[in-house]
């Protein structure tokens, strides 16, 4: 599940591209200034950051080099209103992988996203499997044995996250932070709802509960 964390101070433009980007399967956080996005962008918590230049306390030309300076190789790319040759020079000059000017395109910003996270993984793993569950990460389908099963986009992220960690404990702050964002309550019970209905979908005791703790994928001996 790719984490990307959005550097944007208008409040507006941010809420925008993080319901776009979580709608398409990403997992978001936000930060609306350029002291916070160095920070988090260094704690090798995010798989992409995409930067606004007008940041206050640190602009994102300064938060950009800071990064590289620090040896940061997070993709970057910059999403901003100033489109002059030399603003676009100095992003890319200075370690942006792309740069993009306002007013945008989501689908623009969405195909740069996927081409850059892309560029920087080494060769794509499409399919998850344990045990008889499978999920395709193209098409987002999942299948248990030879069995076509429905999901939500919210239940195949949770049930990705569990694939991709099969045996072993995740709690329930883990797979809030993997699956709805930093910014979601922490007392929420949505994580116990939702195992529910993957078990209903995917087999009552495949996902096995963890008193105290959370929730588990059994690598094995999985009901079909």
């Amino acid at each position: 599940m790719n984490r990307i964390l959005i550097a944007e101070d208008e409040a507006r433009i941010a809420s925008f591209v993080e319901k776009g980007l979580r709608g398409n399967g990403f997992v978001t956080a936000v930060v609306s200034d350029g002291l916070a996005a160095y920070d988090m962008a260094g704690s090798g918590a995010f798989d992409l950051l995409i930067l606004d230049i007008g940041l206050p306390l640190s602009d994102g030309f300064t938060v950009l080099r800071r990064l590289r300076e620090s040896k940061v190789g997070i993709p970057v790319i910059i999403l901003t209103a100033r489109d002059s040759v030399t603003d676009k020079v100095a992003g890319l000059e200075g370690g942006a992988d792309d740069y993009i000017a306002k007013p945008f395109a989501f689908e623009e910003l969405l195909a740069r996203v996927r081409l850059r996270l892309r560029a920087d993984r080494s060769p794509e793993v499409t399919v998850l499997r344990v045990a008889d569950l499978a999920l395709d990460l193209r098409t987002r389908r999942a299948y248990v044995g030879e069995r076509s099963v429905d999901l939500s986009t919210r239940e195949f992220a949770l049930a990705e996250v569990f694939c991709r960690h099969p045996d072993q404990v995740l709690t329930r702050e883990q797979l809030l932070s993997h699956v709805w964002g930093f910014d979601f309550d922490p007392g929420s019970n949505v994580v116990d709802v939702y195992v529910r209905y993957l078990r209903r979908k995917l087999g009552a005791d495949r996902i096995e509960t963890v008193r105290g703790t959370g929730y588990r994928l059994k690598a094995e001996g999985a009901p079909r």
